[in-house]
């Protein structure tokens, strides 16, 4: 008795990503590297044409993390410089298309980020933008202007954009959810409790020469930073931290809808350069001072109302941001573990930095300098998201 050969392939014979249905080579390619993905595009019409199916981006929502981008943001945060990102997977910089940033949006500032969009700001009417930067989905949010200087922008997973105005300590905020197209009204933030004290009060105290001077308590900000903020959830309570003109550093419970000023970590009459991240839901401190003669960069993050010491840039590398008389801008990796600081200085010689701390790991890295047509392009801050293809409002 005879058998027919089949058509099943061999043993012997490799099955190839061809021979896989699409909904088999959309999982597939979904749980690539963003940056893998682009390139494999181009290897057929057929894997091109994953970029508009709606099934691949639903296995890309799956996906429950990718390795955050940072998008550098240089001092002219409207020029062509800012469209870099640092890839923290191929730990590579990539440009990315202009066009799909800002199409036509020549007075916009990146001043938030959450997941795989971004959020800028106009510069003259105040209205915001949300913007996958990869794709160019985007949505515009008219700003309500209430008269009220604006002090915090943050935005959380679910794209829920979230603003603090007024001033210390007559704060309110406000927020806008993807869900209805629109704003909340506008909710008061009485004072909870103060731990220093009023930070407006003016502080004497002696120089190296002897002289009685006034301690400077003006809190200097990069345009990209002067909304900046951190938001953390803990058990679906939304907490609020940004920096004061002042310095100090202030929660915002918007469940309680209170707000606390939170224990300085030095005290004023000291130079210092400080900012705020988050990571895994934790809000970080990073701080910049001098002292003896040397520079410190360290990490902090509060427990029970009390500092604690996390990380310090090894003394050999920060010595040399001693006298440079810097600022320091940081941000987290979104879903991630590392904290990116970026140090600029301007005197006596432009000085740009890039330090990223690996919570896990307890380890310092530096970035290698970005060039474009063969120049250095230098930045002074950054924003961090997950390179999502998925990502829109």
């Amino acid at each position: 008795m005879g058998f027919s050969a089949g058509k099943r392939k061999s043993r012997d014979e490799a099955v190839t990503l061809s021979d896989l249905n699409d909904d088999v080579l959309e999982r597939v390619l979904s749980h690539l590297p963003t940056s893998s993905y682009f390139r494999m595009t181009s290897v057929c019409k057929r894997w091109k044409s994953t970029q508009t199916s709606t099934t691949f981006k639903l296995a890309c929502s799956r996906v429950p993390s990718r390795d955050p981008w940072f998008f550098m943001i240089a001092k002219d945060s409207t020029s062509s410089s800012s469209s870099f990102v640092y890839d923290s997977t191929e730990n590579s910089w990539k440009n990315l298309n202009r066009s799909l940033l800002l199409r036509h949006r020549r007075d916009f500032t990146p001043v938030a980020s959450s997941g795989g969009l971004l959020c800028f700001r106009s510069s003259v009417s105040g209205d915001f933008l949300l913007r996958n930067p990869l794709t160019g989905s985007s949505i515009d949010l008219p700003w309500q202007d209430d008269n009220k200087p604006l002090q915090a922008v943050a935005m959380t997973t679910s794209y829920k954009l979230v603003t603090i105005s007024g001033e210390v300590p007559n704060l309110c905020f406000r927020f806008y959810e993807s869900s209805s197209c629109s704003w909340s009204k506008e909710f008061e933030i009485p004072l909870f409790s103060c731990s220093d004290g009023d930070d407006t009060e003016t502080v004497y105290f002696l120089s190296k020469s002897g002289n009685v001077v006034v301690a400077s308590n003006t809190l200097l900000r990069t345009p990209s930073k002067q909304y900046s903020s951190v938001i953390t959830v803990k058990d679906n309570v939304e907490t609020v931290y940004f920096l004061t003109s002042h310095g100090t550093i202030i929660a915002c419970d918007l469940a309680k809808r209170s707000f606390t000023h939170l224990p300085k970590l030095l005290p004023p009459f000291l130079e210092y350069s400080i900012d705020l991240v988050e990571c895994n839901g934790t809000m970080f401190v990073v701080l910049l001072s001098e002292f003896y003669e040397s520079a410190s960069l360290r990490i902090w993050k509060l427990e029970d109302m009390n500092w604690v010491h996390v990380g310090m840039l090894p003394p050999a590398m920060s010595h040399e941001l001693y006298g440079r008389k810097g600022d320091i801008n940081c941000v987290g990796g979104a879903g991630g573990n590392k904290i990116l600081v970026c140090f600029n200085a301007d005197l006596p010689e432009v000085c740009c930095r890039y330090f990223v701390y690996d919570l896990v790991g307890e380890e310092w890295s530096e970035l290698p300098r970005c060039f474009k047509d063969g120049e250095a392009v230098e930045f002074v801050s950054a924003l961090s998201f997950q390179p999502r293809i998925e990502a829109t409002v």
